[in-house]
């Protein structure tokens, strides 16, 4: 066993690569259209990890000209995703997931690798509570509203009731504005596929404009079905959760990894981001945002971007190609998107009050890197227009290691932007460049 050690101490030092395709650069794979490069399949992946090293005195990530970030907290335990409460106040799932099992050889020396990019700590399993009462951009108070929780991921607040999606269940909890700590039980609304393998254990959240409905992401248990069909049962999809019955549906199928639930304020539409399938080459496939369709399908597995057919899936199902829905736009191949956020509000400048932010969690798979910041892709009339724009980047540092991975993304009370940052242990807070935060969550609990 140290032998082994020894030798993939040794693999981590390099990028661990088979012959394959050289990379083409990841902005021409940005928009709407991307090009789909040949397909290239692998006996052993290429794998090129940035090792998470975290943030030293003084650090911050680096912002887009009339930008200005601060750290929110510090000292999280892998903060995954935010909400923003009514109040003002930050609830922060500090989480993470299951082990695997391992099924294939190959996954030995993959998931080792992979825990390199992941902080030494041990994952929180809570919902922390961050509120900043004097509105100077960094929080003063620090509370656990909820402990001992399931790999917590997606939050929502509707009226008095907050859910949270465990990685099983989504749980639904009583809230009364100002409160710092939940000790109630809490009751569970619906189970969510989880079980031995686990693969993606997050699970997105968010609530209808209405709030009838509640929607979770519920991501596959492979990369393509390695794992057998049958466990995949009513993953890859979006979940629709009727919140008075906790009765489910699958809105929408085919989506490999979906996250960063949200609905665009303008048209009340539907949007997520989506990880896709590894493994057939640096710049296949384009992960993506996309509007999702009502009984829309979205390709995964038997085909990529649309219609392109994955061979490795056995049988292939082509009337259900035929009905696989392109998405709407390609945040290029790798980017790992695990959050989104529509702009809302004043706080940043007016380049940034009509779009949509996205967290780049980063790639393991590519060299180079691809990923890790946080993009802008502006929107006109419910739709994205123009190149997406770096808004928040330096996450990686000139030896390629990681000193932060953004993840869940918010919008506060005033318009600025929150991004939790799982392997630098903290919540960044992005502003306009000489903002002020004179009207946090004191002015509003007096």
């Amino acid at each position: 066993m140290s032998r082994l050690r020894h030798l993939l101490a040794g693999a981590a030092l390099l990028p661990l690569a088979a012959c394959g395709p050289d990379p083409i650069d990841p902005q021409t794979q940005v928009g709407p259209n991307p090009p789909l490069p040949a397909l290239h399949q692998y006996l052993l992946p290429p794998m090129h990890v940035s090792r998470s090293v975290g943030w030293k005195d003084g650090e911050t990530p680096q912002v887009a000209a009339g930008l200005q970030v601060k750290a929110l907290a510090t000292g999280l335990k892998s903060p995954r995703s935010v909400l923003v409460l009514p109040n003002g106040d930050i609830l922060v799932a500090e989480s993470g997931g299951p082990t695997p099992p391992i099924n294939r050889p190959k996954e030995i020396i993959m998931g080792w690798l992979e825990g390199l990019s992941h902080p030494p700590e041990k994952p929180g399993q809570r919902i922390t509570l961050l509120r900043d009462a004097d509105g100077d951009g960094v929080a003063e108070l620090r509370t656990v509203l909820l402990d001992t929780l399931n790999a917590p991921f997606g939050m929502a607040l509707v009226g008095d009731d907050l859910y949270v999606a465990n990685t099983d269940a989504v749980m639904r909890y009583p809230y009364k504005p100002g409160t710092t700590r939940i000790t109630e039980p809490g009751t569970k609304l619906t189970e969510l596929p989880a079980g031995r393998i686990n693969h993606h254990w997050t699970k997105s959240l968010t609530a209808s404009p209405d709030g009838t409905k509640l929607y979770a992401g519920v991501g596959s248990n492979s990369n393509v079905t390695e794992n057998g069909i049958d466990e995949e049962t009513d993953r890859a999809s979006i979940w629709e959760i009727d919140r008075a019955t906790g009765a489910h549906r699958l809105y929408a199928t085919g989506l490999r990894n979906p996250n960063g639930l949200t609905f665009e304020p303008q048209t009340k539409v539907l949007w997520c981001v989506v990880n896709e399938r590894d493994e057939l080459g640096p710049d296949l496939v384009p992960d993506y945002m996309t509007s999702v369709k009502e009984g829309g399908f979205y390709g995964w597995p038997y085909s990529y971007w649309g219609q392109n057919l994955d061979p490795r899936v056995m049988p292939q199902r082509p009337e259900l190609v035929a009905q696989a829905i392109m998405p709407d736009y390609s945040l290029s191949s790798h980017v790992a998107p695990l959050g989104m956020a529509f702009a809302t509000g004043t706080g940043l400048p007016q380049a940034y009050r009509s779009g949509a932010f996205v967290g780049e969690h980063g790639s393991w798979n590519r060299d180079p890197l691809n990923g890790y910041k946080v993009v802008y892709i502006p929107f006109e009339n419910g739709k994205p227009v123009g190149k997406a724009r770096d808004v928040v980047t330096g996450f990686v540092n000139a030896d390629n290691q990681a000193r932060g991975r953004p993840v869940g993304l918010a919008i506060d009370t005033q318009g600025s932007l929150l991004i939790a940052d799982d392997a630098g242990g903290t919540v960044w807070r992005v502003t306009g460049s000489g903002a002020r935060s004179d009207a946090g969550p004191a002015a509003i609990l007096r």
